[in-house]
């Protein structure tokens, strides 16, 4: 049986992790540098990796290509799969305009674009990230935030600073599952320290991003409910690594996140024009002030055709 040896490089760590990060670095040149298309990157990036595994690890050649082989069939199931129904599901609500409803709704929470940032990137992305992963939450956060007027840029780097806190569980816990099949640890084990260290994280996601829509004086002004939907989330994401699923971990989060903002009455303050006015540098979308049948709001948020 083949045992990976740590050092196989001149013995020295270093050098070794440097060799064994070659693949990634190779598909991220490929796709940023040299903008190759993402499967061909992913592809020549595997066949990095084999080659790192069988000349460089002294992996047998029979076992380096069983184990790529394995590592592609998972990247179609179930990461690829479940990347490709969230897509479909989007597509659909979009096309049914449903997504625009459920943009107005998010939108009529608060009219505080301090406090719309915690509702679209932090608890409406964990969600997606949750259940989709893989840059969908990224994406499709940033969209919203646009669409109720902050500027692209200020928009993305609220979206990914969002996803920093439910990325370990995202993709129904694939990152968490993914590391108790390589190590042949329980999985319950590995989630439960993974689950005790995102929620120190999670606790002071919010703050920062309402530092970042709105600067100190946005952490002066909205640190109560960015604090409360950071303690929500991470309780109830320490309790579901430990207690529940691991698959289940962000979706309670992000729905736990989600409460706190509503019930904090903080968090339905008006923000003042000042506020909005240096925000929202962007067109504020009128379709705000559309007011949609309830019975289409619910079909939103199922989502159903």
């Amino acid at each position: 049986m083949y045992v990976q040896e740590l050092e196989p490089v001149a013995g020295s760590l270093g050098l070794s992790a440097l060799v064994a990060a070659l693949p990634l670095v190779i598909v991220l040149v490929l796709l940023g540098g040299v903008r190759m298309k993402a499967h061909l990157a992913g592809l020549t990036g595997l066949l990095a990796a084999v080659l790192v595994a069988w000349l460089a690890y002294g992996m047998p050649l029979g076992q380096t290509l069983s184990s790529g082989a394995q590592g592609a069939v998972f990247g179609l199931f179930p990461i690829l799969w479940i990347v490709v129904n969230a897509l479909w599901v989007y597509r659909m609500t979009v096309r049914t305009r449903h997504f625009d409803i459920l943009r107005r709704s998010f939108g009529r929470l608060s009219d505080d674009p301090r406090i719309q940032a915690l509702v679209i990137a932090f608890c409406f992305g964990a969600l997606l990230e949750a259940l989709a992963g893989f840059g969908a939450p990224v994406a499709i956060s940033a969209v919203m935030l646009v669409a109720l007027g902050f500027e692209p840029v200020r928009a993305a780097v609220v979206a990914l600073v969002a996803n920093t806190a439910p990325v370990a569980f995202g993709a129904m816990g694939t990152p968490v599952v993914t590391l108790a099949q390589v190590t042949g640890l329980p999985l319950d084990s590995v989630a439960s320290v993974v689950g005790r260290q995102t929620p120190l994280l999670a606790l002071v996601v919010p703050l920062v991003l309402v530092w970042l829509v709105d600067g100190r004086r946005g952490l002066r002004e909205t640190w109560v409910p960015a604090l409360a939907c950071g303690v929500a989330f991470a309780v109830a994401q320490f309790a579901a690594a430990n207690y529940v699923s691991a698959q289940l971990a962000d979706i309670g989060a992000a729905l736990a996140g989600a409460g706190a903002l509503v019930a904090v009455p903080h968090a339905r303050v008006p923000a003042t024009e000042s506020v909005r006015a240096s925000v929202l540098t962007g067109a504020r979308s009128e379709e705000l002030d559309q007011e949609d049948p309830p019975r289409e709001v619910l079909r939103a948020y199922a989502p159903t055709r």
